[in-house]
């Protein structure tokens, strides 16, 4: 598998997400935004709850 995208990358795509968003949300936002598959994938694997800002999400990235 290739290596995951840097959380600073995924962010990129996350610009017109409302928070708190949930890990659906993410997804379809980065989708929207024109997100590639690895990027896709990353959001996917994220647990299920709520984010509350994007240091949030850009943490659980990390820790995934």
């Amino acid at each position: 598998m290739s290596e995951q995208p840097n959380p600073i990358q995924i962010q990129k795509f996350l610009g017109g997400v409302g928070y708190p968003a949930g890990r659906d949300d993410l997804v379809a936002t980065a989708r929207d935004s024109g997100a590639d598959e690895r990027v896709l994938d990353a959001l996917r694997a994220l647990p299920e709850k709520q984010y509350q800002k994007p240091t949030e999400v850009s943490d659980a990235l990390s820790d995934s």
